[in-house]
């Protein structure tokens, strides 16, 4: 009985890419394969012939020999380099690796691992963080064992090739249709074992302690700012890279500034006195007391803009600004003469002269009644 043509076998045309073979072959065999089709005498046949085809086509060389002799090319009973026997699992394992984590050529993972990243929360005053500052912190890590150097075993001894895995690190598991690769349960990925551990780290190669660092916090930085220190998180397992320590800042609120970005804010109380005649006030700032003038008649809630008073941007750029808020403070504890005077002066106003905003707010009252 004469063979069909290979192109034609797995549907596609002879000038197919390797992708699109492999694409066929794998919707071919899916379909035909004999745990989804028990009992079918023909769908085994039509799986052996489907393999056999993307056996010779997948193949640089028999693909070559097949396209120039055809069948006779391949044929290992005229002189060709058809399949020798192919074990199905193999090659089926090869098509689906990058779907089921197979790849039967890859030699064991290595023990080395990279140690954890580590975060410090770092509290500062306003002032330290706008101002940047060197900071020596104390933090609980994971070194490398001097015991051993490192490697767990203990000294004069070396670890073993697992026997589960054969030093892969991984195994493979046959479930029905597909083949699975997992990690050892027995040396959980390192593809070694250690009979005798190395006492003062119990075999993990490493041991706790602490180390003090000194940390440059950059002049600007903010809550939620990170500073990395690379290489000074805990070390790596079996020989591996060491992690990342991320120095986490937090700052503090202030009594008297808050912060908005690059911008100070602060509220500057104002007698009732200094803001009708005016008046000038001393108000802090980061760098220091400055004078701020406050003009007659200054309602509470004007704001005043200090150019260059802020802060600087920890990125680069123009230094914010300090925005102070004035609050007109009434007075309190007044005596009975300070009473009869404010009495006697209040009694002069013209409210609709004196009291703009207040005239206008009743003017709004009285329309809002009237429309009711």
């Amino acid at each position: 009985m004469s063979k069909r043509d290979f192109y034609e076998v797995l549907g596609v045309s002879k000038g197919a890419s390797d992708a699109e073979i492999k694409k066929a072959y794998r919707r071919l065999a899916m379909k035909y394969h004999p745990d989804r089709n028990p009992d079918s005498e023909e769908a085994e046949n039509q799986f052996k012939e489907v393999k056999e085809a993307y056996e010779i086509l997948s193949h640089a060389e028999k693909r070559g020999a097949y396209d120039r002799f055809g069948h006779a090319g391949v044929d290992p009973q005229m002189g060709g380099g058809g399949p020798q026997n192919g074990n199905f699992s193999d090659i089926f394992g090869d098509v689906f690796s990058d779907i089921f984590g197979g790849g039967g050529g890859r030699q064991g993972g290595s023990r080395a691992q990279r140690g954890a990243d580590l975060r410090y929360n770092l509290d500062l005053s306003l002032e330290e963080a706008v101002a940047g500052k060197e900071v020596k912190i104390k933090i609980p890590t994971q070194v490398p064992c001097g015991s051993c150097d490192g490697t767990g075993a203990k000294k004069g001894t070396s670890a073993a090739v697992c026997s589960t895995c054969a030093g892969h690190g991984q195994v493979r598991r046959q479930q029905g249709f597909f083949s699975i690769q997992q990690t050892c349960p027995r040396c959980h990925g390192t593809g070694q074992m250690i009979s005798d551990p190395c006492r003062p780290c119990q075999g993990s190669g490493r041991i706790q302690e602490s180390k003090t660092l000194s940390v440059s916090v950059p002049a600007g930085v903010d809550t939620g700012d990170r500073i990395r220190l690379s290489g000074e998180g805990e070390a790596g397992e079996h020989g591996g890279p060491p992690g990342d320590l991320y120095v986490q800042v937090q700052v503090r609120q202030h009594d008297i500034f808050t912060r908005d970005d690059n911008n100070l804010h602060c509220d500057v109380p104002v007698s009732i006195v200094d803001a009708a005649l005016g008046g000038e006030l001393e108000v802090p700032t980061l760098d220091g007391r400055v004078s701020l003038k406050i003009p007659a008649e200054t309602q509470t809630g004007k704001m005043f803009r200090l150019r260059g008073k802020g802060v600087k941007p920890v990125r680069g750029g123009a230094t914010g600004d300090l925005i102070c808020k004035v609050l007109v403070e009434t007075p309190v504890k007044l005596t009975k003469e300070q009473k009869e005077l404010l009495a006697q002066f209040g009694d002069s106003l013209n409210h609709e002269k004196h009291s703009p905003q207040a005239t206008s707010w009743l003017d709004g009252v009285k329309k809002f009644f009237e429309s009711l």
